[in-house]
């Protein structure tokens, strides 16, 4: 999935050099891109909606994947609430596993690179479990966060 909004971060500045311009303002500034990665409006607005609280948590993932998918019902919202998933995925991953960071492919899609190197695609298990409910978030950090 292409986000638009990245690709100002990913374009050099004229005082960036080597691999700092091959990633953009991503590795610059990597507070702000977590900050921006991290809104997920739609997935709060549904969380809000359930009575769920999401505070970047691993408890907060285990919440999500008890909500209905109500969403489900309309095709347009799941791809966009998956999305969302996936970033908020990532964002836990960031916040909780030393070492972790959000990383951009070439594309421009947005990616956590564990400690190990592993380049997960959360975008694509945020989808997946929008879509079908599996993997669970819950699950799906699991096995990030063990490497």
């Amino acid at each position: 999935m292409h986000f638009p909004f990245l690709d100002n971060w990913r374009k050099p500045h004229p005082d960036a050099e080597g691999a700092a311009a091959s990633t953009g303002r991503l590795s610059e500034d990597p507070e702000s891109a977590a900050q921006l990665l991290s809104e997920c409006e739609l997935l709060r607005e549904q969380a809000r909606g359930a009575g769920v609280e999401l505070d970047d948590s691993v408890e907060s993932l285990r919440a999500l994947d008890q909500l209905l998918p109500h969403w489900r019902e309309d095709p347009e919202v799941t791809p966009w609430l998956g999305a969302d998933a996936g970033l908020y995925l990532g964002t836990v991953v960031v916040r909780t596993v030393p070492g972790a960071r959000w990383v951009l492919w070439p594309d421009g899609q947005p990616v956590v690179r564990l400690p190990s190197g592993r380049e997960v695609d959360v975008l694509e298990e945020g989808g997946a479990w929008a879509e079908t409910g599996s993997p669970e978030l819950s699950q799906a950090y699991a096995e990030v966060s063990e490497g």
